[in-house]
């Protein structure tokens, strides 16, 4: 959806153009959409599925009664039984979400002396539930482990390195997908730095960084010491003893224009 007004791609909810302030006139979900949700993941579109219904699901739930004696999967179906998920790829459908109107295709937002800005994307998931899951494997295989070695069994031992195998495997792509959801959240925090410092002249605080981004002063502190490479980012104390951080290429941006562009 576009304002009418300055032709700006807008967001679903706002109620005014962000560019010129025009008011926004609402569009109406239509009929067909109303009620269902959309799976943020795959963007299905409609209603969930109970857990168990999806064939992986089952077949991890009858492995683990198989091989736990029935303990195993009780405490799986007791803990999933209530849950829905996407039938399409099998996402928490505790994380859809209403869908909005049918959106024109996303353009750059303009910047005015900057250059151009895209909206922001989506941070990749953060792997909780394979490092929760990956975890409880680990320590049910630990314990068929220790359970076939004091009985002298040879299948406990066996199956237990097996479910210690695949909770490995699960828990490191958990801890792997939270690395990149911190490392995104990380450039999502510099980019937003580096838009404050080209609207203010190229010297920021850590105090207007905390303020601007909510962020604890620790927080911010730590953020703009990153930054610091001492060459694209730079820190210097005033004479008044405060701590400033100074972007040179933003400040001396008019020197760095190539020859013959104005």
């Amino acid at each position: 959806m576009r304002c009418t007004t300055c032709g700006e791609v807008l967001r679903d909810g706002e109620d005014r153009c962000p560019t010129c302030g025009a008011a926004v006139a609402s569009r109406p979900v239509p009929t067909s959409l109303r009620g269902l949700r959309q799976c943020p993941r795959c963007g299905y579109r409609g209603d969930g599925v109970p857990y168990f219904r999806k064939a992986f699901h089952l077949g991890l739930l009858a492995g683990l009664s198989l091989f736990t004696y029935g303990v195993g999967g009780v405490i799986y179906y007791a803990a999933r039984r209530n849950h829905e998920v996407c039938p399409g790829c099998g996402f928490g459908w505790e994380h859809a979400r209403e869908p909005g109107p049918p959106q024109e295709p996303a353009a750059p937002v303009p910047v005015s002396g900057a250059g151009v800005a895209h909206r922001p994307t989506p941070l990749p998931p953060a792997g909780g539930g394979r490092r929760v899951f990956g975890g409880v494997l680990a320590g049910l295989a630990t314990l068929m482990i220790s359970l076939g070695l004091v009985g002298g069994e040879f299948e406990p031992v066996v199956l237990g390195s097996i479910f210690g195998m695949v909770g490995s495997g699960l828990f490191l792509g958990g801890w792997r997908a939270m690395q990149r959801r911190r490392q995104a959240v990380l450039q999502s925090f510099h980019r937003k730095v580096l838009l404050m410092a080209t609207e203010r002249q190229g010297v920021l605080t850590v105090t207007e960084v905390a303020a601007e981004l909510a962020l604890s002063l620790p927080a911010a502190e730590k953020l703009m010491t990153g930054m610091d490479d001492g060459f694209r980012v730079r820190s210097d104390v005033t004479d008044d003893g405060i701590i400033v951080y100074e972007f040179p290429e933003v400040l001396h941006r008019k020197k760095l224009r190539p020859a013959g562009s104005e």
